[in-house]
């Protein structure tokens, strides 16, 4: 019993000691820190962390300034349109700012000590795997580069692309954005765009017809129409030509219609064919000329 009691004795003696010397080791680590040389790193590579981020807002905010008169002494000086210098700054502008990030954030890692050689060195080994996968990305830059280069549309046009109707509000080297009149806002990448129908680059065509019975008189109508244009086209500058009145037309299946062809200013030709259309339609009507409301069916003989 004795030589038991002695084993627990010396046992628990262990523990003790155990449990005294692991504090003691802990606080030699915690002693062993150099805190002033940690805390003077901090403040140091904080300043000029502070110093690199008011250096890169100060290039980024006089660069935009930069940027912005320039492209307005080009519209002045050089009568660029300004869908087209639109189009061109924004390029310009996110291609600066892309720059300045990428020095912002390569000033960022060498302030922190990251050995960046090695970075490269490493994502050198690692482009052959990601090379498929930036394909797309590349192959948007190239279409978004031809793009721009070929003028094919610029900010403020509207065009048709991919089934998508509506007016471009961005071109980027990577994507473009159409927003469609109800409001939906699309980003394409570039590298899917391939058919291009823009509608905002040459003189519009309004055609007007108006539907007319088999044994209408039709001389009244023409001479209504003359008097209608005579009295109206005058009012309207944006009517770069015409109107061509064409007369009567086969709609087909017996139906007549009398034709008149404007020719407009981009994007005006809605609004002329909607006006012409309905002086039209009020003119005939007070001339005693009767319009069929709707496309009509002719009886058979």
């Amino acid at each position: 019993m004795n030589d038991i009691s002695m084993q627990d004795s010396a046992l628990a003696q262990d523990l003790i000691e155990e449990v005294v010397t692991n504090p003691n080791i802990f606080v030699k680590w915690w002693n062993s820190i150099a805190w002033e040389e940690i805390v003077g790193l901090f403040i140091s590579k904080g300043i000029t962390l502070l110093f690199l981020l008011l250096i890169f807002f100060a290039l980024k905010s006089l660069s935009n300034y930069v940027l912005h008169r320039t492209f307005e002494k080009q519209i002045l000086t050089k009568h660029i349109t300004q869908n087209r210098a639109t189009t061109i700054y924004k390029i310009a502008e996110n291609g600066l700012r892309y720059l300045l990030f990428f020095f912002l954030i390569y000033g960022i890692l060498s302030i922190m000590g990251v050995p960046i050689a090695t970075l490269i060195a490493g994502a050198g080994l690692a482009g052959l795997a990601i090379g498929l996968g930036a394909q797309q990305f590349i192959n948007d830059i190239v279409n978004g580069f031809f793009i721009i280069l070929e003028s094919q549309f610029d900010v403020g046009d509207h065009v048709v692309i991919g089934g998508i109707d509506g007016t471009v509000v961005n071109v980027g080297l990577r994507t473009t954005q159409i927003k469609s009149f109800d409001g939906t806002l699309h980003f394409l990448p570039n590298h899917t765009i391939t058919t291009i129908s823009n509608l905002s680059r040459n003189d519009m065509r309004a055609m007007i017809d108006i539907l007319l019975y088999p044994d209408t008189d039709f001389e009244t109508v023409n001479q209504v129409i003359q008097a209608v244009n005579e009295r109206i086209v005058p009012e309207h500058p944006e009517i770069v030509k015409g109107p061509n009145v064409i007369g009567i037309t086969d709609k087909g299946n017996g139906q007549l219609a009398y034709r008149v062809v404007f020719y407009t200013l981009n994007g005006q030709q809605y609004s002329i064919q909607n006006l012409f259309l309905g002086s039209y339609r009020s003119a005939l009507l007070e001339a005693g000329i009767q319009i069929p409301a709707m496309p009509y069916t002719v009886p058979k003989a």
